[in-house]
């Protein structure tokens, strides 16, 4: 079994503004009284010069975890995994792109897959994407995903419910309840992952299908696209969204100007929504999510085209769109998230956890007013792609990557 042992031990950690590191320059660890101020982890130069729109934007002070925790692979053998979740029972559900799921234990045993999904479209980015249990799934066994399905016109991000069969070998019933149109001939950008709010609605993220005849249609509130989404458990326009009374927009909308989201969570204490979403060549942003808010895609952003050419008006800030709370350049390339809750770990109480996929590491994030003030790189030296990161009943986090590795973090 492959093992990354990590015994951190540090003091305090301060925090440093992350203006001066904006050219990829390393900044010494530096004590002071007893405190340790760290450099930013990230030490490449950043596509652009743009200017961030506030101290702390970017490339934040680096904080180090100083309780001792192991990361460790527990299982492998899992195809394109995209999605990890807890089961009541202490498993997880883990789906796989091509279209089916599996259930594992916290010792690495791995079931065989569960079938009866309906097909999806698993060329590029398509697949099974997100993953969701029913709030009331110890009695009802109903699952809720969201993938890229073929239907006329092309593809297109969709929402299907279905229940776990008693022997756990099959998805019973399983029914499409809402389809983010309009399709699209395309393989890319279809987001997605989905959750449940506090109020029993489900809220799902939709990409843009990453082209550039697509792109506009994250600014237009007629299409699902490039959009975080907010419906019943019935696929119906939940209520309370901020566009339920507007003839000019979809009635399902929560917020819009997204790229490619691939991870929604919620904070543990305040409760807000908080997602990550893919730039083009830099600007991986994180954003707080409110209703009704444009978040800019593709009039402003902090990246470049992947060819090096630029975007747009080539323009950071706009009136009228919300600025991203933190932004990457290089990218993270964000996969799922979560936030701890656990005691084990004290440091880490609170923390966001988002699986880093080109930049192949996850990275923990220290939220505080909702300001990022510290960043850290969770095992970066495994070189995998972390698709999805979820804390498990046992207070350890859980991750997937690409590779079909099951990791385990914590104590």
């Amino acid at each position: 079994m492959n093992k990354i042992a990590f015994m951190l031990a540090t003091g305090i950690t301060l925090i440093a503004s992350a203006c001066s590191s904006q050219t990829g320059t390393t900044t010494p660890t530096v004590t002071t009284g007893g405190d340790t101020i760290l450099a930013p982890v990230e030490t490449k130069s950043p596509n652009t010069n743009y200017k961030p729109a506030f101290a702390g934007q970017t490339r934040i002070a680096g904080v180090k975890t100083k309780t001792a925790y192991e990361g460790k692979v527990i299982g492998s053998g899992l195809k394109s995994p995209w999605a990890v979740i807890s089961l009541p029972d202490g498993r997880l559900l883990i789906n796989e792109k091509s279209g089916t799921m599996r259930i594992a234990t916290t010792a690495g045993e791995i079931s065989p897959a569960i079938t009866g999904l309906p097909a999806v479209n698993s060329k590029g980015q398509g697949g099974l994407l997100g993953l969701v249990l029913d709030p009331s799934f110890a009695t009802n066994r109903t699952i809720f995903w969201t993938f890229s399905e073929d239907t006329e016109g092309g593809s297109l991000t969709s929402v299907a419910k279905g229940r776990l069969s008693d022997d756990e070998k099959t998805i019973e019933n399983a029914t499409v309840i809402y389809r983010a149109a309009p399709a699209y001939k395309g393989t890319l950008h279809y987001g997605s992952r989905i959750l449940f709010d506090k109020t029993g609605n489900i809220i799902f993220s939709t990409g843009e299908r990453s082209d550039k005849e697509t792109r506009p249609q994250a600014q237009d509130l007629k299409s699902g696209l490039g959009k975080i989404i907010r419906i019943t458990p019935d696929g119906k326009p939940a209520p309370g969204n901020p566009f339920l009374d507007n003839a000019n927009a979809r009635p399902e909308i929560y917020s819009y100007g997204h790229r490619n989201v691939q991870s929604l969570a919620f904070h543990p204490v305040t409760g807000d929504l908080w997602e990550a979403e893919f730039g083009p060549r830099g600007g991986d942003e994180l954003n707080l999510i409110q209703p009704g808010k444009n978040y800019g895609w593709p009039v402003i952003t902090y990246g470049i085209e992947y060819s090096g050419g630029s975007i747009g008006d080539v323009i950071q800030q706009k009136e009228g769109m919300e600025q991203p709370v933190y932004y990457w350049d290089p990218v993270l390339s964000p996969g799922g998230m979560t936030f701890y809750t656990g005691d084990a770990i004290p440091e880490w109480k609170n923390n966001l956890f988002i699986g880093g996929l080109s930049s192949t590491h996850i990275a923990r994030l220290v939220i505080e007013n909702n300001k990022v003030v510290g960043e850290e790189r969770i095992l970066p030296g495994v070189g995998e792609r972390f698709r999805d990161v979820t804390q498990g009943k046992d207070g350890a986090l859980y991750a997937v990557t690409d590779g079909g590795k099951l990791y385990r973090i914590g104590k």
